[in-house]
């Protein structure tokens, strides 16, 4: 599955509804660490089926990222059933990021 573009009109629909838990990246054109971590993100959506990864460009979704207080990018959240229940602030390893998203396949 590929990468969605996460924005304020989707993502009541594409995150707190989903049936799947939600990787979120917030992250910036301008950030070289979120450009570092990109490729790893779009590898999970990639490999991981039953997991929806979608990035938040927080200079474009300024309210999104009001709403969830960033104040450094990137930022990983996992999302479940709505709620927010791993958040990670920085570059982490894949197999980092694959523990916050836990076991489920």
């Amino acid at each position: 599955m590929s990468v969605l573009q996460i924005t304020k009109e989707n993502f009541q629909q594409e995150v707190l509804q989903s049936r799947k838990p939600v990787l979120l990246d917030f992250w910036a054109g301008w950030c070289g660490p979120c450009r570092m971590l990109g490729p790893v993100v779009e590898e999970i959506a990639e490999e991981r089926a039953d997991v929806k990864v979608g990035k938040i460009n927080v200079d474009e979704q300024q309210e999104l990222a009001g709403v969830f207080q960033i104040m450094s990018i990137p930022t990983l959240m996992v999302v479940k059933n709505g709620d927010v229940v791993h958040q990670a602030v920085g570059v982490r390893p894949k197999q980092q990021i694959l523990s916050m998203l836990g076991a489920e396949r």
